[in-house]
């Protein structure tokens, strides 16, 4: 009769110990700690992106462009974002890579290696590049037009598709409907889980 009384006794718990949480309980607090930290990693990342690409060319004179073409692999691969320094274009030598503005076609801007260098008389410099990838030099020779020119100092890889993606229209539609819904969400399960935890803790 004992023995029975004691195997259908509640457990006591030992002093200054806790009872052990249900598990779904413990999976939704490790779910809201890993969406803070997500959330937390996601706005420093942001932010950092931000200082990267707007404040610090302005604050320390480096520029950044994205390559679009695969003529530069494998040093710098497209979606890549390539970080350039001024140097002085009397400076230049073959070898260094350099972003500039092409003298044919659109003008569009290139990074390319350069594989010769002619400086004038009158001070000109006029430079052939040729791209990594290609087999050739690039059809055309660039007379320089300013004193200094962008000159490839490092490769940030993938950051020009990440920021391609967000200038995504639909991309763009997401952040900007479904993040605040996505807060208005987590606000209100906060207010409706207190007066639930308040009663439970009443009880």
């Amino acid at each position: 009769m004992t023995a029975s009384l004691l195997h259908n006794s509640p457990r006591v718990t030992e002093a200054g110990t806790e009872p052990s949480v249900p598990a779904p309980a413990q999976w939704r607090k490790a779910a809201r700690i890993l969406g803070r930290i997500l959330s937390t990693a996601g706005i420093v990342t942001a932010i950092a992106a931000f200082l990267f690409l707007a404040v610090g060319p302005r604050l320390f004179g480096y520029q950044t462009s994205t390559m679009l073409t695969g003529s530069m692999s494998p040093l710098i691969n497209p979606g890549d974002v390539v970080v350039s320094v001024a140097r002085p274009a009397a400076e230049l030598k073959p070898g260094d890579v350099i972003t500039y503005g092409i003298p044919v076609e659109d003008h569009r801007v290139e990074t390319h290696r350069i594989i010769d260098v002619d400086r004038g008389a009158d001070g000109t410099v006029t430079v052939r590049t040729q791209g990594d990838a290609n087999p050739a030099a690039d059809p055309w020779t660039a007379t320089l037009q300013d004193d200094t020119v962008a000159v490839h100092t490092v490769t940030i890889p993938y950051l020009g598709t990440a920021i391609r993606t967000l200038r995504d229209p639909l991309v763009q539609g997401a952040l900007t409907y479904g993040a605040p819904a996505l807060l208005v969400g987590v606000l209100l399960t906060s207010i409706w889980r207190k007066p639930t935890a308040a009663r439970q803790a009443a009880s």
